[in-house]
């Protein structure tokens, strides 16, 4: 069974920087497409990065030129760096990880870590 377990979060003043990790366990790390979620208060959950199989990556518009997400392989290992960060950043950041096999699919979550964005 796929486990997932971020760490990295906090309470940060407006335009600083975080790193969120996730360890992957359980399965094979490189067949899984990883991705970090959040979700906000009184928001849904939404996509804020991810990083295929083939390191090939995505982000949401709020986040472009700010967060970059990365794997490693060796390690299990996605992590997801935050600069210039604003308080509409302020979450609860997931780790997920995402396989697709023909019809097939297995979509797994971490538990989550707060980031708190505030002067």
């Amino acid at each position: 069974q796929v486990q997932l377990a971020e760490s990295g979060g906090g309470s940060v003043q407006p335009g600083e920087s975080l790193t969120l990790s996730c360890v992957f366990s359980g399965s094979i790390f490189s067949l899984y497409n990883m991705g970090w979620y959040r979700q906000g208060p009184g928001r849904e959950r939404e996509s804020v990065a991810n990083i295929t199989v083939s390191d090939t990556t995505k982000y949401v518009d709020s986040v472009k030129g700010r967060f970059t997400i990365a794997r490693d392989n060796n390690k299990n290992t996605v992590t997801l760096e935050m600069n210039n960060l604003s308080p509409e950043d302020t979450a609860v950041y997931y780790c997920s990880a995402d396989r697709k096999r023909g019809s097939a699919r297995w979509q797994y979550w971490g538990q989550g870590t707060q980031v708190t964005v505030s002067s």
